[in-house]
């Protein structure tokens, strides 16, 4: 197990060098680090000594060496428009996408399996029917467009619910700003996490129905039931946990891509958290600030597939064997 985990982990390191790569490449091909610094009443000569001074005519590699020392300090430049390290304000902005990842998560997962299982055991009951129908259709409709509907049914016509903003928020640790602990907060939260969860929703629905309808046709779930034991522990502990390789394959890989689509549903709902600053970096070309975002996400990708990878090690035996080869 424990090569197994440093096999992970070695991986793990050589896609943050290659993010770090990718980060430093933006930051040299994208926007004038002189002009966001000086302006453009500055002299020729007073820019070519700020440049040397600064290790800007340093060769390319020089540089990037430079870069990941800071990066790995936490220092990714500073974001000209916030004035502030782009770090700082990502960190800040992130509870928000979290938590709203978080809690579509939450929803994915609550329905999912339940709604999964229940369609792979009775396929031709009318609610797997609905089930599956609504799944195409919510698959086929876009996030923003959910979100528009969703504010349209829910905030406009129906009064019940918000339909921007983060409404009122805590402060926990000094500095975790959070609104799942205010009643404003939590309605606030319903219709993003509903938008952005519409998105994995229908696919987990299927994913867990048709690796479920596979798994029930195998001997040993036939043998299972041929003992006696309860449908309830047949299904759960016997079939169940046999479906959930692909559904972690897939749930961690999804992860990563709902905190990418969260700049759609933070633009609808006017969410503050880091896609919306991400947004805005790129129409102001602020290229610390892009670099931040990229590294911080590329970060999390990184965590979730290698925790994604640990769990194989406890779900599967065989990929810890597999993993020593």
């Amino acid at each position: 197990m424990l090569a197994f985990i440093v096999k992970r982990f070695t991986q793990a390191f050589f896609v943050m060098l290659a993010i770090s790569v990718i980060g430093f490449a933006i930051k040299q091909s994208v926007g004038d680090p002189l002009r966001e610094i000086t302006g453009i009443q500055v002299s020729k000569q007073e820019r070519m000594e700020l440049a040397d001074k600064l290790g800007l005519n340093d060769p390319l590699p020089v540089q990037w060496v430079r870069f990941l020392k800071k990066a790995a300090h936490g220092d990714l430049g500073q974001s000209f428009y916030y004035k502030k390290p782009a770090m700082e304000v990502i960190l800040k902005k992130a509870p928000a996408t979290l938590e709203l990842v978080f809690c579509s998560a939450v929803i994915i997962v609550v329905l999912s399996i339940p709604t999964g299982i229940f369609s792979a055991c009775k396929p031709n009951h009318w609610f797997s029917r609905l089930c599956m129908g609504g799944s195409i259709v919510g698959v086929s409709i876009p996030v923003f467009l959910t979100a528009i509907l969703l504010i349209y049914v829910f905030s406009v016509e129906l009064h019940w619910l918000p339909s921007y903003g983060r409404g009122q928020t805590v402060l926990v640790g000094g500095f975790w700003e959070t609104g799942l602990l205010t009643r404003d907060g939590l309605r606030h939260l319903i219709l993003p996490s509903i938008a952005l969860s519409s998105i994995m929703l229908p696919l987990f629905i299927r994913l867990i129905r048709a690796e479920m309808k596979e798994t029930l046709e195998t001997e040993y779930v036939k043998f299972a039931q041929a003992k006696g034991l309860r449908p309830a522990r047949v299904l759960l502990v016997h079939a169940f946990k046999n479906t959930l390789m692909p559904v972690i394959t897939v749930g961690g890989v999804q992860l990563g891509i709902m905190i990418a689509f969260t700049i759609l549903t933070e633009i609808v709902f006017q969410w503050q958290g880091m896609g919306s600053v991400f947004i805005e970096s790129v129409e102001r070309a602020d290229t610390s600030l892009m670099v931040a975002y990229l590294v911080f996400v590329g970060a999390i990708f990184v965590v979730v597939n290698t925790v994604v990878d640990l769990i194989y090690g406890v779900v599967n035996p065989m990929v810890r064997v597999a993993g020593r080869k």
